[in-house]
């Protein structure tokens, strides 16, 4: 590739490197100081798939950077560097899929759904993710590598192609972690319209009705996640394939750094798609902006002549704040 055009994706890598860096730890942030917010299971998938979207900006993309011919390093040092990115954006794929879960037990468990999805249950499944995340990302440094086309004695420039075998990136990546989890995200996406289309047809109270119409305003986002993930990751993917495969269309170099440059992009999007539509996370960061980065204090809220008020103002505020967040969701 060219020097001004690797110059030119070297530029675009930390623009989205920081993007992701700065919404997703203002999303963690903001569900940090909201006490009403880390009560709520949802959150704390909300925050697992920002905590991986911000190492994604903090950790993986230098490391990309690093593993791409801008340093000589040993197979394993390489490999090494490029199984954290492997990881990484693995952890924010499966963190996805444990969202979608989660928007489909609150449609077809509506009223079941607090005893069902506990706090320990919810770490569970964050603990679950990043560990099926480690066993996908790190699986090349056990021997699914491509060892014979480097070096591993002598330090040689790092590029992901030349440590990453392709078969593991085809069977393994491709078909396992990529087209698995977005074929079981289409069919619970499908599954939450078809049940909110019968929930709404057949209820006849206005409470119910009010609840399946929220539920059904926030399939709609999750069908703009579901293709914007298919943009974001299918070209590289397929790109990928193709290589693999060997067909007579050789893909060009820069079509695969645009491709690295989508799948990236994904980490930077998924903080305005999951969470600042959120009424209460959105609420929450623009109060952190404005405190922080515009220097304005929230204004006091009145006195009130009520003991019970005055006496615990937090424990007020909370109570009410998780009304409102269980509403939000």
């Amino acid at each position: 590739m060219a020097r001004s055009a690797e110059l030119v994706y070297t530029v675009l890598e930390v623009l989205i490197g920081v993007a992701c860096f700065l919404g997703n730890l203002l999303v963690i942030w903001a569900v940090w100081t909201c006490g009403a917010m880390r009560r709520q299971p949802t959150f704390r998938l909300i925050v697992s798939l920002a905590a991986a979207d911000f190492l994604v900006g903090a950790m993986a993309m230098p490391l990309r950077v690093l593993a791409d011919s801008r340093v000589q390093m040993s197979f394993y040092g390489c490999l090494s560097l490029c199984c954290g990115v492997m990881f990484l954006t693995q952890v924010s794929v499966f963190s996805q899929l444990a969202l979608a879960f989660d928007r489909f037990l609150r449609v077809i468990i509506p009223f079941r759904y607090k005893t069902t999805v506990t706090l320990r249950r919810c770490w569970c499944v964050v603990a679950a993710c990043w560990l099926m995340a480690a066993t996908v990302g790190f699986t090349p440094l056990m021997g699914w590598n491509n060892h014979t086309g480097t070096s591993q004695s002598n330090r040689s420039e790092c590029q992901f192609l030349n440590v990453m075998s392709m078969s593991f990136l085809v069977y393994f990546s491709l078909y396992t972690c990529f087209l698995v989890p977005m074929l079981i995200m289409t069919i619970v996406y499908c599954c939450i319209f078809i049940l909110i289309h019968r929930q709404l047809r057949s209820t006849s109270t206005l409470v119910s009705h009010s609840y399946y119409h929220k539920e059904r305003k926030l399939a709609r986002s999750l069908v703009l996640v579901l293709v914007l993930f298919a943009v974001c990751w299918l070209p590289i993917q397929l790109m990928n394939m193709a290589t693999f495969y060997g067909t007579k269309f050789t893909v060009p170099v820069p079509a695969f750094y645009v491709g690295i440059l989508l799948s990236q992009a994904n980490s930077a999007i998924n903080p305005v798609l999951y969470a600042l539509k959120i009424q209460h996370i959105r609420a929450a960061s623009k109060k952190i902006w404005r405190r922080f980065f515009q220097c304005k204090d929230e204004p006091q809220s009145s006195q009130t002549s009520g003991s019970d008020n005055s006496s615990n103002p937090r424990k007020t505020r909370d109570e009410k704040d998780t009304k409102t967040t269980e509403q939000d969701l």
